[in-house]
């Protein structure tokens, strides 16, 4: 059997309304919000019974989505939302967007801050990290036209 595809990203959140406005302002579209509960769903996770929220969000091309979850029980019990670009395990997700300076201007008012630079790599993207909603790190990439 072969891997089929990657269905989603996921990512816990405190305040699931700004979340999804801000990735929505980003260019991903909301498919649904539902009430993830019981014991079914605690046997996935390991968490035993546990009632969570999810957004789940998809690109514009249909080929790849967002799950943000905020827990409401059991209690989130880690914070990893400030850590630095090298830090162990699931770290960021990354987005091509066609317009790097335009996607910066209409985030800021998100919360949207660039980590470290917007930088140019060998005329081929324009890349940046940012900090999201609740210090989220995301990446941004702009495929520069071929001179």
């Amino acid at each position: 059997m072969a891997l089929k595809r990657m269905d989603n990203v996921g990512i816990v959140v405190e305040d699931l309304g700004a979340a999804v406005e801000f990735f929505r302002e980003l260019g991903l579209e909301l498919e649904g919000r539902a009430m993830v509960e019981g014991e079914w769903a605690g046997r996935i996770t390991g968490l035993g019974d546990q009632r969570v929220e999810i957004a789940m969000m998809r690109t514009p091309d249909g080929h790849s989505r967002l799950e943000l979850s905020r827990f409401i029980e059991p209690k989130v019990i880690a914070d990893h939302r400030n850590a630095p670009v090298n830090a162990l395990g699931y770290l960021r997700v990354m987005f091509a967007v066609d317009d790097l300076a335009d996607t910066l201007e209409r985030l800021r008012p998100h919360g949207a801050q660039v980590v470290g630079e917007v930088v140019d790599y060998q005329d081929v993207y324009r890349l940046c990290y940012i900090r999201g909603p609740e210090g989220i790190l995301i990446g941004l990439a702009q495929e520069l036209a071929p001179a």
